[in-house]
């Protein structure tokens, strides 16, 4: 008989199923176009499967408080970074945009010219 007390928790291979599907749902969100609620979703789901391995492969389900504590300190750290960056990401400006803007405005009043250029030669004849 084993010295450390029996836990009673779904078995491992359950919550491997658990995780596999979570990662099915993923993958058919990606094609299923939301805007940017697809990355929300990602993210928590991804949430989702990073917490029932840390608390039933890493057995924090059976830690005292204090080690759970210290395992979420990080999460907890994460997830503001995280926050900070889905805050300022769209708030963002690419400093290329505007150069891209005025090339493709070019290109547009270039072909522009040319088709009048045609359409004025065909005239013509």
């Amino acid at each position: 008989m084993s010295t450390h007390e029996e836990h009673h928790s779904p078995s491992h291979f359950f919550i491997l199923g658990v995780l596999l599907f979570l990662t099915v749902v993923t993958v058919g969100v990606a094609y299923v176009d939301m805007g940017n609620f697809n990355i929300i979703v990602a993210m928590f789901v991804a949430s989702i499967k990073a917490l029932l391995v840390a608390v039933f492969f890493m057995h924090l389900k059976f830690e005292d408080g204090i080690t759970r504590f210290f395992a979420s300190v990080p999460i907890l750290l994460l997830a503001i970074m995280i926050g900070g960056v889905f805050i300022d990401n769209p708030l963002r400006v690419d400093p290329r945009a505007p150069e891209q803007i005025t090339q493709e405005k070019m290109k547009y009043k270039k072909e522009v010219e040319e088709l009048k250029a045609r359409e004025h030669g065909e005239a013509h004849h």
